[in-house]
């Protein structure tokens, strides 16, 4: 494996590759699922899901993420939103894939198994639009609900500065 190298203008190491998350777009009754995460002082909401680790698929990943965060048990669909995040100074890249979701057991928790997670709830498709969500997807997420033959989209580089 090569050592991070260091960009040559702002001198910011820079990992190797791009880091994949997978998220789950479950709803319930025009009702999306949302987890509240907590990092570094700051709160805001994300899609429930995570980082891929070693040999595992998007779809295993993403079914251990979203058991470990919202304690739902879920069949993975097909991706609708694909989007990268890339942070100013060059020092993170996430690709971000985002998949239907449907529940199929489990019930929803109020102490998740992440220890970033803070809650989890379910929150209109309106109130989506209100919320620190990242990256921020809400608006492309709520014309996927709105009309759901779209099909998959790439929403190019997303980023949400912290306050």
């Amino acid at each position: 494996m090569r050592p991070l190298e260091e960009t040559a203008v702002s001198g910011v190491p820079v990992p190797e590759g791009p880091r994949v998350r997978v998220a789950a777009l479950i709803t319930n009754d025009a009702r999306v699922l949302v987890v509240r995460h907590r990092k570094d002082g700051l709160d805001y909401h994300l899609l429930p899901g995570g980082g891929v680790e070693g040999s595992e698929t998007l779809a295993e990943a993403l079914a251990r993420e979203v058991r470990e965060e919202t304690g739902f048990e879920v069949a993975v669909g097909i991706p609708i939103l694909l989007a990268d995040t890339i942070a100013p100074d060059g020092s993170r890249r996430i690709v971000n894939v985002v998949f239907e979701c449907e529940v199929t057991g489990g019930e929803l928790t109020d102490a998740p198994d992440a220890a970033r997670v803070s809650g989890v709830q379910f929150v209109d498709a309106n109130e989506l639009l209100a919320l620190d969500l990242r990256p921020p997807m809400a608006r492309a997420i709520a014309a996927t609900l709105a009309d759901p033959t779209l099909g998959c989209r790439y929403l190019g580089a997303l980023w949400s500065p912290d306050p």
